[in-house]
């Protein structure tokens, strides 16, 4: 832990930011198992949302770990710390004024609440992405689910580490059968019939 730091206030603040954006910025955290869709449906969400006039930020798995996380493999320890980074990155958004989505398997109950109490009240949304495994693997767009089972990636989510599921997230969204730009419609509903977007 770094000593000898104090926290400088600014005059201009996130609540001065949020107004002047006119909205109120929030995490919009997508989790779930790898294939389940959270990217897909992000990116459709913060599309939705960019066209209203929201101003947003979407941050993906794989993108950050081209740059910030590019460091890191995917051992639990090396997973804790990718999202107690990306939480902290989030934080930063937020008090910038910013709509916040996140598409990471994320799949440790104690890391997705590590970043909630970063946040303020109602500042941190949970969306559980829930597809069934089977209908992931039948997926399965990037191979790694194939690569999981021949035993060429270790520590693979749902395969070999485990997936805690959301116990009470705000959204739980099944995703099926149905078509993403559907899904994610449903999904912007969900989110506005709370008043989270």
């Amino acid at each position: 832990m770094t000593t000898n730091i104090v926290w400088h206030k600014h005059e201009v603040n996130k609540q001065t930011r949020a107004e002047s954006l006119g909205q109120t910025p929030r995490v919009v955290w997508l989790t779930g198992l790898s294939g389940s869709g959270k990217s897909t449906l992000a990116n459709l969400l913060e599309k939705k949302l960019h066209d209203e006039g929201k101003h947003t930020y979407l941050l993906d798995g794989d993108n950050i770990r081209h740059g910030l996380c590019g460091d890191l493999g995917f051992s639990d320890t090396d997973r804790v710390e990718n999202i107690r980074r990306i939480s902290e990155v989030a934080k930063l958004f937020v008090d910038s004024g910013v709509i916040v989505l996140t598409a990471f398997i994320s799949p440790f109950k104690a890391d997705r609440s590590f970043c909630r109490n970063l946040l303020g009240e109602n500042e941190f949304v949970e969306v559980f992405v829930d597809t069934p495994l089977e209908v992931c693997e039948q997926r399965d767009p990037k191979g790694l689910y194939k690569k999981a089972r021949n035993g060429d990636i270790k520590d693979f989510t749902g395969i070999d580490s485990a997936y805690e599921a959301p116990v009470n997230p705000e959204i739980h969204l099944e995703y099926r059968d149905e078509s993403a730009e559907d899904t994610a419609e449903r999904l912007y509903h969900l989110l506005a019939e709370k008043g989270l977007v």
